[in-house]
């Protein structure tokens, strides 16, 4: 074999392991790039996928008080770089749902319409349920107000509240009659659903079905798949295509329309 063929084989062993060499490199920088973009991601919290005995599946965010932080948004929940899931009722991009971080609403100044400072209803008085952390306290309490300014809470600067519609876990009565006043959309029709609960030791659940339910199948779903947690009570959230989750694990899109505000994980 000639000194030209020889040169000619080392070449091209070369080069197949120069390529080699640049391909586990891409590689390497793609796993790493993937790594610290999921490690910036939230991690301090726990899902599940659950389907109740009446057909409705729930999927299950369960995290603390202190990794939830109220957004506004302009999108789809799951076109944010957030993890958590859709806020409370809205209408052309007003919140109509009290949404208030250390009494300042999300979307505006205190007093404002569609800021985020009022329940709001056909009713301009509506009081409707609203879940409330007080972090003076470390306590959670559903609260039923027309607008954040009747809210009580141990210290205006450490709280937050989502408003929605009352549920009254532990009331098997009077529930029905009670969200109905609250002027629950549809509850009645066979809807997708969200909600958020909370058990004795302050722990928050974030909850979506994307069942076609009513409330009432709702509610019960959640009773008998997370009624082990000693839940002590929650708030339903905008449904239908508004409801929509996101998380490493689970993508809800709901019928892909847009939302104006969500509750997000931080860490």
């Amino acid at each position: 074999m000639n000194l030209s063929r020889i040169s000619q084989l080392l070449v091209t062993k070369f080069n197949r392991y120069h390529l080699m060499l640049m391909a586990l490199a891409i590689l390497l920088v793609s796993f790493i790039n993937y790594y610290q973009k999921d490690f910036k991601l939230p991690h301090h919290y726990h899902y599940e996928k659950q389907k109740a005995s009446n057909g409705v599946l729930l999927h299950t965010i369960r995290t603390t008080p202190d990794n939830i932080r109220l957004q506004a948004i302009d999108t789809n929940v799951t076109k944010t770089p957030f993890y958590g899931i859709n806020g409370g009722f809205f209408w052309e991009g007003a919140l109509l749902s009290i949404a208030v971080l250390n009494d300042q609403p999300l979307k505006g100044l205190p007093g404002d319409y569609g800021s985020g400072w009022y329940n709001t209803g056909i009713d301009t008085n509506l009081k409707r349920g609203t879940l409330v952390w007080d972090d003076i306290t470390k306590h959670f309490s559903i609260q039923v107000v027309t607008h954040a300014g009747e809210l009580s809470v141990t210290d205006k600067h450490h709280y937050w509240a989502q408003g929605g519609v009352s549920m009254r876990l532990n009331d098997r009565l009077d529930w029905e009659n009670d969200m109905i006043l609250e002027e629950m959309p549809a509850y009645d029709e066979s809807r997708m659903r969200s909600a958020i609960v909370y058990d004795s030791q302050e722990n928050v659940y974030m909850v979506v079905t994307p069942t076609n339910c009513t409330i009432a199948e709702f509610r019960a779903a959640i009773l008998e798949r997370l009624g082990d947690r000693r839940l002590v009570d929650g708030i339903y959230l905008d449904g239908d295509g508004s409801s929509q989750m996101q998380c490493h694990y689970v993508r809800l899109k709901g019928d892909q329309r847009q939302v104006y505000q969500m509750l997000t994980l931080i860490h």
